[in-house]
């Protein structure tokens, strides 16, 4: 008998790593008979098929509680939904460490999928050891890029498989159509940043490197997410004279629109995975500037052929390639055709059924 696949995501926060779940889930819903996600966040209920099923509290009041709450009321409902059925493959995307621990205890196997380097995460010497006896103890590891996979094979010593997000790039171009009420000034440079607000998107070095050059360039910068760090980038934006340059706008599901009107996508985070963002950016054809962080963006912008890369945090450097491409649009552009050539290796059927592969060799 097949067994049960239990996709584990305790919070759902409409991120990167969120899209890729609901991308692999509703594709496995027709290849695998019995799915099951156990989340405790049930406003994004109606992103997956029918076809699966969602296991979560009912009440709202959940949504509101905290990441590490959450982790934890899920491992109590995975707990549960295994002893009713131990023929069943967890496949984690977050919490990994607590879920792998829970499901070897239990004997069951466990696929992880890492999402964002190891250099955000294991900040000391206990960290990393419990980190690489858990991670070494699972079935499976994903990664969704070849430097992550380096990476974890430095710093644990664990082989893993590296499967690219699947990008759909029919997808994307057919929801950038859809048109936004946010108006664009083409007399001046629009740029965008699309991520959380937290110190890993550091959206302050945007800022900071904006403020420098704001006597020296006409400019409109969309900052779109939500997070704890909002009410910070909102004072430095009042203190610095912005609030007319700078312009934030809530989490959306479909931000294809405010990309493809925008000249410029800025990523500026300290770590990632595989930025979904800058793959979304160059299927609709725009110019990227990016951090050179753990892991992802070199690899995406080919080592800066399809892009601009800065070191993380260096806002100097960040404001002199802004000014660079305001006064060389056409030689910079050259950029955007490498980046869309090479998009082919994020093939969005190729990649789902590396997903499926992985699961099937368990299952």
């Amino acid at each position: 008998m097949q067994k049960k696949l239990i996709i584990f995501i305790p919070s759902i926060e409409g991120g990167g790593v969120e899209k890729n779940l609901f991308i692999i889930s509703n594709y496995l819903k027709d290849k695998i008979k019995n799915i099951s996600v156990i989340t405790i966040s049930n406003k994004f209920k109606n992103r997956f098929s029918s076809k699966i099923k969602l296991i979560s509290p009912k009440a709202n009041y959940w949504n509101s509680i905290g990441r590490g709450k959450k982790i934890f009321i899920a491992l109590f409902f995975l707990f549960l939904e295994i002893l009713k059925n131990r023929n069943v493959l967890v496949f984690s995307f977050q919490g990994n460490v607590f879920c792998t621990l829970l499901c070897k205890l239990l004997g069951i196997k466990v696929i992880i999928r890492s999402n964002s380097a190891p250099d955000g995460w294991i900040q000391n010497k206990l960290k990393y050891i419990v980190f690489r006896f858990v991670f070494g103890s699972a079935d499976k590891i994903i990664v969704n890029s070849l430097d992550f996979k380096k990476k974890f094979k430095k710093k644990f010593k664990i082989q893993v498989e590296c499967i690219y997000n699947p990008l759909n790039k029919i997808e994307i171009i057919k929801k950038s159509k859809i048109r936004s009420k946010i108006k664009f000034d083409k007399k001046k440079l629009n740029l965008i940043n699309i991520g959380r607000y937290t110190e890993q998107k550091d959206q302050i070095t945007i800022l900071k490197a904006l403020n420098r050059i704001k006597k020296k360039l006409k400019f409109n910068l969309l900052l779109v997410g939500r997070g704890h760090e909002k009410e910070n980038l909102e004072k430095y934006v009042y203190e610095n004279n912005l609030s007319k340059k700078v312009q934030f706008i809530d989490y959306l599901v479909n931000p294809y629109n405010l990309i493809k009107s925008s000249d410029v996508l800025i990523l500026s985070s300290l770590y990632e995975g595989l930025p979904n963002v800058l793959l979304e950016a160059q299927a609709l054809k725009k110019f990227i500037i990016s951090s050179n962080c753990p892991t992802g963006p070199k690899e995406i912008l080919l080592n800066g052929k399809a892009g601009f890369l800065f070191k993380m945090g260096d806002y100097l450097r960040l404001s002199n390639q802004i000014l660079y491409y305001s006064k060389n649009k056409k030689i910079s552009s050259k950029k955007i055709i490498v980046g869309y050539k090479n998009l082919n290796r994020f093939d969005y059927d190729q990649n789902l059924k590396k997903y499926l592969k992985v699961i099937n060799s368990l299952i």
